[in-house]
């Protein structure tokens, strides 16, 4: 399906599949996944736009996680494990969603000594078979997280030297010390991966593409970093002497300083990009199309000494973000979406053009300046995906009402609309635009203020735990994007 994906006008929703609703502590893959494919196709709809599916850290952040290959094991479907008859059923008890989420986990991990005791020779040679394949990244992952419980959530930096180094007899003796450990991690990933793949089966045989996401850095306290150090600029404790981030703009007066250590691009160099291949391999895997967040820093990198506190103080560094597409995209066939949002420079744009990736336009950010805006439909390219928002904007109907008088007068003006037709009015607005595709966040289309919006770029807490309910959407919803898919040639 990945060839056909931009062969037409297409249209789609931004929905993380946590936000999915009425299952233990977040949104998972099960039946209401499902419900979710259905809602698209009766709508119109052939695109699931979701954020990176990877394990994330205690703050949920799905761009900062514990690896870039793992399944996220909170998204696992524990209701089918309870029905393959490795798990007995749970009775659910309030509680808050953060021990929701542990119980999850919880179960996961349970459910490991059930399909031990039960799965047939098939499962288990499945089982085995999935390890073989993915054992280039599996095995450290597996032992990162056993090692992350024997030291109590601790950063791998703070470990005891012999494991944090990696060193070979150490390795060695953790993974038979935390053997157990492992397999359940395995046994999880596994599952995840079951899982997800028949999800994505399901939504292909609907016309539905899956649209992931890739964040270009990886989190310091991760298994990448971990176990592949030499492809990172660290000192020799494994602490990074720069960090990545970006420098002031729309959304912080500081910048955003994010910390992720920045690659050693020599050395990714001289093993062919390797690395890359590998993680591209594994997104080519789970979706038909991949967006690259900051592919702004395939040409340069905004460094910040990791001394500083706030992004103010960093250089843009040169990096060989063109060197890696020549390697690596013969070897693909996975489409790719540049998010080149920002500080966009001529370089940049060549580099995105050079490979003819798709980039993005976000109307909300159309209305500030005059006629040239590049974000103005009438100034939107073919090769585009449009956006109302995205994760990191407020909602449609929490922006319009944050702007003054004047503003809101402006906007309506220019998208002839009345105050209560806000947003389907900018909605329609991203329907009609020449870009291939447009992407509409959940949120929009349901009609919800900023207590709805998923993240608030520069803030740690309240984020990412927004979900919704059925009862939010509307027949006549469906029936509206039905109508506005139809009527502007993306059905």
């Amino acid at each position: 399906m990945q060839t056909e994906l931009f062969s037409k006008r297409r249209a789609g929703v931004l929905l993380h599949p946590t936000s999915l609703p009425e299952t233990l502590g977040n949104g998972d893959l099960g039946k209401h996944a499902y419900r979710f494919v259905d809602f698209l196709a009766e709508s119109g709809l052939s695109v699931w736009q979701m954020l990176p599916l990877n394990p994330p850290h205690d703050e949920l952040s799905p761009y900062q996680c514990q690896s870039s290959h793992a399944g996220n094991l909170l998204l696992v479907d524990v209701s089918a494990l309870e029905q393959k008859g490795w798990l007995a059923p749970l009775e659910v008890m309030p509680a808050a969603l953060g021990e929701q989420r542990c119980q999850r986990l919880q179960r996961v991990a349970l459910a490991y000594q059930g399909f031990k005791q039960l799965a047939s020779l098939e499962e288990q040679q499945e089982f085995k078979d999935f390890c073989a394949a993915q054992a280039h990244w599996l095995e450290d992952y597996a032992l990162f997280h056993a090692l992350k419980r024997h030291y109590q959530q601790a950063a791998w930096w703070n470990w005891l030297p012999e494991h944090r180094d990696c060193q070979p007899q150490a390795v060695q003796q953790a993974r038979l010390d935390f053997a157990e450990m492992i397999l359940e991690q395995q046994f999880g990933q596994f599952i995840f991966f079951q899982q997800w793949l028949a999800l994505k089966a399901y939504a292909n045989a609907k016309g539905i593409f899956l649209f992931g996401d890739m964040p270009i850095f990886v989190a310091e306290d991760s298994a990448d970093v971990w176990a592949n150090r030499h492809y990172f600029l660290l000192d020799p404790q494994g602490r990074p002497q720069v960090v990545a981030g970006v420098p002031p703009d729309y959304f912080s007066a500081t910048g955003q300083r994010w910390g992720n250590p920045l690659y050693n691009w020599h050395e990714l160099r001289e093993d062919k990009f390797s690395w890359w291949l590998q993680r591209l391999k594994t997104a080519e895997l789970l979706f038909d199309v991949i967006r690259i967040d900051h592919f702004r820093g395939f040409e340069a990198c905004w460094t910040i000494p990791a001394s500083e506190q706030t992004a103010e103080r960093g250089e843009w560094v040169k990096v060989e973000g063109e060197a890696l597409f020549d390697t690596l995209l013969p070897q693909l066939r996975l489409p790719v979406v540049a998010e080149d949002l920002g500080v966009i420079t001529p370089e940049v744009n060549a580099l995105r053009n050079k490979y003819q990736f798709p980039g993005m336009k976000i109307l909300q950010f159309a209305f500030d300046s005059d006629a040239t805006n590049p974000y103005l439909p009438h100034n939107h390219e073919l090769n585009s995906v449009v956006y109302t928002g995205t994760h990191d904007n407020d909602t449609t109907l929490g922006w319009f009402k944050s702007l003054n008088p004047t503003m809101q007068e402006y906007v309506l003006k220019a998208v002839q609309a009345e105050p209560h037709q806000m947003p389907w009015k900018l909605i329609e607005m991203g329907f009609a635009s020449v870009a291939k595709l447009v992407i509409i966040p959940m949120q929009d289309i349901l009609g919800l203020d900023s207590s709805h919006r998923m993240n608030k770029p520069g803030t740690v807490q309240g984020n990412w735990e927004w979900r919704f309910s059925w009862s939010q959407l509307l027949p006549e919803q469906i029936h509206q994007l039905r109508y506005l898919s139809k009527f502007y040639g993306r059905d």
